[in-house]
């Protein structure tokens, strides 16, 4: 029974290593494509995805999720990193950090889950929208004009020769990774890209071609090695906390949306059920950490966390490995970087773009309710021009508000007379801030009897506004010399009017319990 158990364990170690070195190899390219989309060394990126993945693995709340440098974080901080540069940008990845944490230590990580799937193909839509349109400045570079002696500096799309050439590149990419993984699932078609590009790029310049490369990018020769302990040259005041709040906020959101969805992914592929505030501080504590070591903020990536579960990583161990590979990579193989033409990078981006959007959605028209193709497409516009997170605010708030309105029509009543003349009400459906008005417009005050009844067994009173409307019409009963008694209400409901006595004016015959009278049965 033990060496079956050696076994298994042996047989579980090689498939989480296995799976660890295939995720840190598809992470290389990606890593660096993300750099050029915010505008930071590729080296940056990568000391973020080591950085970010091995923090997040060890304390993550759901294991099998990978963690890196990503393009939602890398699309929230360009702007930022263009205006006041790098160590802003690590002072914000701290405070992001901190955002996180306090987030998942209040325990509101689990609200997160109330995310309604319409706005997470929005958010999805419009991120990949966002990194198609960020690709784009790479075809082009800086013309210097003299002006009456003065000089000034604008983007020019590339040569049409170069710019025909970098686009069959790009297209070449894209091409070979789609193509791959029909042959082979082996090695992951992203990688193959890259090496193919890079070596026919080494090539060409033997001939004499120069293809725009990384380090033309990042303006400096790449070296790796590991990442140092780092404290951001800001002024600690509050000029600089107005800077780095929005941008931290957003970041922290964007990260916590994104790592969410990507643990109910998990969840579903692997039918268990993942720690959601334990996640929020395993993300928090990554990019805190990571912000004292000069990165760039991540989160969790959901393409790498389904290779690694479909690779057979379902432990810490395969999302440890990943990170430590890399390192090692970094350590010792940054020389390639230097080589990898920008067209391979945008190629893989552009992939990552087609990955990301969700084609499933453009067929969704008369198919799915009208008020959720509204908010797919608000989120999805709200996203590309202004940003994530607030499309994600915007879009669960306009979900929240079509429910109540569809919702609140779903009201009506049953009417019985007694032979002693007592009308009785008999209520369906919830009664609450959206339904208060249909709610009362099914009473006819002026026609009923003395006495009227309102029976709430099949109804439920959810809110303050309930109990106004119900006041309001117990009070309109009273001003014509009829009286209204509420009965069957359930315990909350009692409890809340409890709450309101010195408010309302409704009786309300507490002996009617849910099982008393048979009449009202």
């Amino acid at each position: 029974m033990k060496w079956r158990q050696l076994s298994l364990n042996k047989t579980l170690i090689k498939n989480e290593c296995l799976s660890g070195i295939t995720v840190a190899l598809a992470l290389i390219p990606e890593s660096v494509a993300f750099a050029f989309v915010a505008g930071v060394s590729p080296i940056l990126s990568l000391q973020t995805a080591v950085m970010v993945g091995l923090i997040a693995a060890i304390f993550t709340g759901r294991p099998g999720m990978v963690s890196s440098s990503t393009a939602a974080i890398a699309v929230v901080f360009a702007a930022l990193i263009a205006q006041h540069g790098l160590d802003y940008l690590f002072a914000t990845v701290i405070l992001m950090g901190i955002i996180q944490i306090a987030i998942g230590a209040l325990k509101l990580g689990k609200f997160a889950r109330i995310i309604p799937y319409p706005v997470m193909l929005g958010f999805l839509n419009g991120l990949s929208v966002v990194i198609f349109l960020a690709q784009w400045d790479q075809f082009k570079i800086n013309q210097v004009t003299i002006v009456n002696g003065i000089e000034t500096i604008e983007r020019v799309w590339l040569p049409q020769a170069d710019l025909l050439i970098m686009l069959l590149f790009v297209g070449l990419t894209m091409l070979i990774i789609y193509l791959v993984p029909k042959f082979t699932k082996a090695i992951p078609a992203s990688l193959v890209a890259i090496i193919s590009l890079t070596i026919i790029s080494i090539i060409l310049s033997r001939t004499g071609y120069h293809m725009q490369t990384v380090q033309d990018f990042a303006g400096m020769e790449l070296s790796g090695g590991l990442p140092r302990f780092y404290l951001p040259q800001v002024p600690l005041n509050f000029e600089t906390l107005r800077i780095i709040a929005p941008y931290a906020l957003v970041g922290a959101l964007v990260g916590l949306t994104e790592a969410v969805l990507t643990l109910q992914v998990i969840d579903e592929m692997t039918d268990t059920r993942g720690r959601t505030n334990k996640e929020c501080l395993a993300q928090g504590l990554a990019n805190t950490a990571n912000g004292f070591f000069g990165g760039m903020g991540g989160d969790a990536m959901i393409g790498q966390s389904i290779i690694n579960i479909k690779s057979g990583g379902r432990t810490r161990l395969s999302a440890i490995v990943a990170p430590v590979t890399l390192l090692v990579f970094l350590m010792f193989g940054s020389g390639f970087v230097n080589a990898i033409p920008l067209a391979g990078l945008v190629g893989v981006m552009f992939m990552v773009v087609v990955g990301t959007f969700e084609w499933e959605s453009l067929k969704y028209g008369g198919k799915i309710p009208f008020q959720d193709m509204i908010v797919v497409i608000t989120v999805t516009v709200i996203t590309v021009v202004v940003n994530l997170a607030s499309a994600v605010i915007i879009g669960v708030i306009l979900s929240a508000l079509m429910f109540a309105w569809e919702k609140g029509k779903v009201i009506y009543v049953n009417i019985e007379n007694e032979s002693d003349g007592t009308r009785i009400y008999k209520v369906n459906g919830s009664i609450f801030f959206g339904s208060v008005l249909n709610f009362k417009d099914l009473f006819d005050i002026n026609d009923d009897p003395n006495q009227v009844i309102i029976d709430f067994k099949y109804a439920k009173v959810m809110d303050h506004s309930a109990i106004d409307a119900i006041n309001s019409i117990a009070s309109r009963y009273d001003q014509v010399g009829k009286s209204v008694t509420l009965i069957r209400l359930s315990d909350e409901c009692q409890r809340l009017f409890r709450n309101a006595e010195t408010i309302t004016s409704v009786k309300i015959d507490h002996s009617q319990s849910m099982q008393s009278k048979h009449r009202y049965v």
